[in-house]
């Protein structure tokens, strides 16, 4: 087709589109002026927003057929090499998922077929011999691969979800290579976590998926999401915090803007455990689990790992405990410990021995004087109550110096004048 048969095909179908559905007349009308006027950047954003929530502007064409599909195949794609790579890859991806949401004519093959065709349609470029230029090919190679991986895993195949795995693995090494500063960056960084968090939430385990989801909130904004994934994501993460294997640092999801999602609704227990967690209260914890026992009854992973997750809550208890002391005091006493940790004083040193092998702390146990003596505690991510006790001793450390320079001037000054 020439350029004038392509423009005038596509004013027509979105003229028609305009007329078949007066409730989007308006933002129908939108891409036409923009078409007609050539604002392709303006175009493609105004298409991103377009398709970005099925629930309000997906329809059907005049010949019963998927309304986004038609946008892409009749307007889009004609004119894609004028738009921007990415924000077109990120169009492709939201076109495959209203397949597999749209019921009607629900179809993952075609779902995957678009992006597989686009990604190939991209390849047949060929990468520039300029570093750049194959960098925004990876990221729109990755774009694609990653949020195609996620319309896998809707298909129950062991298979399929091999796949997804396959990719998430390739592709690991280019996200390292993005840096966070470029523009386009998180995008790519939130689509691939949302890939490898969606696959992990299907196979497990709870901390391996722990860790795609909390890279995932680090690179996505909340405002994105609907509120139903919102409550859905804070519930999964918290359930893979407290049952992960070798989670400890609460204070990243405690400090998530994601887990104030659960406030005030029925799973707000959940985010009271995880902040009784990460400041190693274990009765606080008790006590909310006493509270909600009905509702944790509700949650098979809770159950399952009830005694795993009673053993974090003791670690963590000992982990404060060691922070809270001031770095020239950490010799503690069994009795100190079990009376923080609530444990019999003859499990004490079990718990020590465990926060050892876990590299929780560092440090040697005297098993005749009864004390361990710790030199290294985890780095966490602390909370307000923690960062303001950490900001008084860093006073209180700076008074130290202070007065121990002043003595060295003073003691100086006076041996130089004797």
């Amino acid at each position: 087709m020439s350029p004038a048969d392509v423009t005038t095909a596509a004013l027509e179908h979105l003229e028609s589109m305009s007329t078949l559905h007066p409730d989007l007349s308006e933002q129908y009308q939108s891409l036409v002026g923009l078409y007609q006027r050539k604002l392709w950047h303006q175009l493609t954003i105004s298409i991103l927003d377009f398709v970005s929530d099925p629930s309000v502007t997906l329809r059907t064409t005049a010949a019963g057929t998927n309304s986004y599909l038609a946008l892409f195949d009749g307007v889009v794609l004609p004119v894609d090499k004028k738009l921007n790579q990415l924000t077109l890859a990120r169009i492709a991806s939201a076109v495959a998922f209203s397949l597999l949401d749209d019921p009607p004519y629900r179809d993952g093959v075609a779902a995957r077929a678009i992006l597989e065709n686009f990604l190939e349609k991209r390849d047949r470029l060929g990468p520039s011999a300029a570093l750049h230029a194959e960098s925004r090919l990876g990221l729109l190679g990755l774009t694609i691969l990653a949020r195609g991986g996620e319309a896998l895993t809707t298909e129950s195949s062991v298979r399929a979800l091999e796949e997804v795995r396959g990719s998430i693995d390739r592709n690991r090494p280019i996200l390292a290579e993005l840096a966070d500063t470029e523009s386009e960056a998180a995008v790519v960084h939130s689509a691939f976590y949302e890939t490898a968090m969606t696959y992990r939430k299907a196979v497990g385990p709870p901390e391996a998926y722990y860790r795609e989801a909390i890279q995932y909130v680090s690179y996505t904004s909340l405002s994105d999401l609907s509120p139903d994934e919102r409550y859905n994501l804070a519930t999964d993460l918290s359930l893979a915090a407290l049952t992960g294997e070798g989670v400890f640092n609460f204070g990243e999801i405690v400090t998530a803007p994601a887990l104030r999602c659960l406030e005030g609704t029925e799973l707000q227990y959940l985010a009271d455990l995880l902040s009784a967690g990460a400041r190693g209260d274990v009765l606080g914890f008790q006590r909310v689990a006493d509270a909600n026992a009905d509702a944790i009854r509700m949650q098979p992973s809770l159950v399952s790992r009830a005694e795993a997750v009673k053993e974090k809550i003791t670690l963590l208890a000992l982990v404060n405990m060691i922070f809270e002391r001031p770095s020239l005091e950490r010799t503690l006493s069994f009795e100190d410990i079990a009376d923080r940790v609530v444990v019999p004083v003859d499990q004490v040193e079990w718990v020590i021995m465990r926060a050892l092998s876990l590299k929780l702390i560092k440090g040697t146990m005297d098993q005749v004087d009864e004390t361990v003596d710790v030199h290294w505690v985890m780095p966490r991510v602390l909370d307000n109550s923690q960062m303001s006790e950490l900001a008084t001793r860093f006073g209180e450390w700076a008074v130290k110096v202070s007065k121990t320079k002043d003595y060295m001037l003073e003691h100086t000054g006076a041996l130089l004048n004797q």
